[in-house]
């Protein structure tokens, strides 16, 4: 019986052969997307993925033989993706809870981690409740739909990520796009909303391709003029912006007057996966009810929330690593804007070098790579035409040697390549 299946799987062409949809649409559809993805080639913007074959950190090691590489371009801000005790703390949620739990939560997905994680987020952010997601992409696609209707609208910064972009697009809501941090056409905007029953100012806290940061202040105060909800997506900011890391409500003195936080676990917080909305209760249980991700999503792995609540536990404990960054974000920019370099942003561990031509970063990040520095080129689509960069990130694991040979590497590729 199995040499007759067997002989049926030779003459089919065997398991594990790749098999080509036959006919004239599939051919189509082939030449189609073969000359799409020539012309992605031809304009230089063409997307590599490097294959890492150690654990994330300040130092990696490339599949192939790479060694040595010193990286930077990962959103590990805290470097504890590689802690050892929130290493720990996933071995042990493992063991203790299974590997996931092959359900939505609604139905049989909800363990005690879960909820403790979800108060834990709460209590960082001080806030009343919170909700967790697959990821804060999931977080951005679920609340706007759930929470706001036809009769209400959104205001959001036209350089928001695209998840926020994507999550209104779903939404019934009037919408209106204002000019990146600008408070006056925010406030035009605001007038001609008025109209409507419920206003949201939606914004990162921190840009992540420009590595700025929002004018919490103006924006909230303008919510409070014309009776508005503020919301913030704080993914590169939650953990170490702020005294004590809190984000960029902290850092400018507006926690009670941002309404609604959504941020991740996948950078800052133990650099797994997973995101999260934080913010009254009232919209928590509603999102509970109505959130589409959330309610049709499998539960969050238990190692990936033993992961962020150990993460959480250090830096309620100490804002030691939270602080360290600054002094290594200083350092980077001053050096290399010593060298000649335009670095876009101000005081956050994300340092975009800007070169302008997507070709010139593209061929930069692969001398900086040979010089055995980890770092990549962002081009259109990710940013707009013209506005091409390498982006830089700091970490708090970073050392000042580490940070001193990246800026050497910089001058010397950019020389070579007429960037100074």
């Amino acid at each position: 019986m199995w040499r007759a299946a067997a002989v049926r799987a030779l003459r089919g062409g065997g398991a594990g052969v790749p098999r080509a949809a036959s006919g004239a649409a599939a051919a189509q559809l082939r030449r189609r997307l073969e000359s799409e993805l020539e012309d992605i080639r031809v304009a230089g913007t063409w997307k590599s993925e490097r294959v890492i074959s150690s654990r994330q950190g300040p130092h990696l090691r490339l599949a192939g033989g790479g060694a040595g590489i010193i990286n930077f371009c990962a959103n590990n801000y805290l470097g504890l993706s590689s802690h050892p005790e929130v290493i720990r703390a996933a071995v042990e949620a493992l063991e203790k809870f299974g590997a996931g739990l092959s359900s939505v939560r609604f139905i049989c997905g909800t363990q005690s981690i879960h909820k403790d994680l979800e108060e834990k987020i709460a209590r960082f952010h001080q806030r009343e409740d919170a909700i967790l997601y697959a990821s804060c992409f999931d977080a951005n696609a679920g609340i706007f739909e759930a929470l706001l209707t036809p009769e209400d609208a959104v205001l959001s910064d036209e350089l928001n990520h695209a998840s926020i972009i994507d999550g209104i697009r779903l939404c019934k809501a009037n919408k209106y796009r204002y000019k990146h941090m600008d408070m006056q056409d925010l406030e035009a905007k605001l007038k001609e909303a008025q109209k409507c029953r419920l206003r949201l100012v939606a914004t990162d806290g921190a840009f992540s391709m420009d590595g700025d940061i929002a004018p919490l202040r103006e924006i909230c105060q303008l919510a409070q003029k014309y009776d508005a909800l503020v919301f913030i997506d704080e993914c590169h900011a939650t953990g170490f912006l702020g005294p004590s890391g809190r984000g960029t409500d902290e850092l400018l003195g507006v926690m009670d007057k941002v309404t609604i936080i959504n941020s991740t676990l996948g950078k800052a917080l133990g650099g797994a996966a997973g995101g999260y909305t934080t913010g009254p209760k009232p919209l928590i249980d509603l999102l509970r009810q109505r959130s589409r991700p959330y309610l049709f999503s499998n539960s969050l792995p238990p190692a990936v929330v033993g992961c962020a609540s150990k993460a959480l536990d250090l830096l309620m404990e100490s804002n030691a690593i939270a602080q360290s960054m600054a002094a290594k974000t200083q350092r980077f920019r001053s050096k290399m804007a010593a060298a000649g370099f335009t670095i876009s942003g101000k005081d956050h561990p994300i340092c975009p070098v800007m070169l302008g031509d997507a070709r010139l970063a593209s061929v930069m990040a692969e001398d900086m790579l040979n010089r055995g520095i980890y770092v990549i080129g962002f081009s259109y689509p990710v940013v707009p035409k013209g506005k091409a960069r390498i982006r830089v990130q700091i970490s708090a694991v970073h050392s000042d040697e580490d940070i001193d040979r990246c800026v050497e590497a910089f001058t010397e590729v950019g020389r070579k390549h007429g960037a100074l």
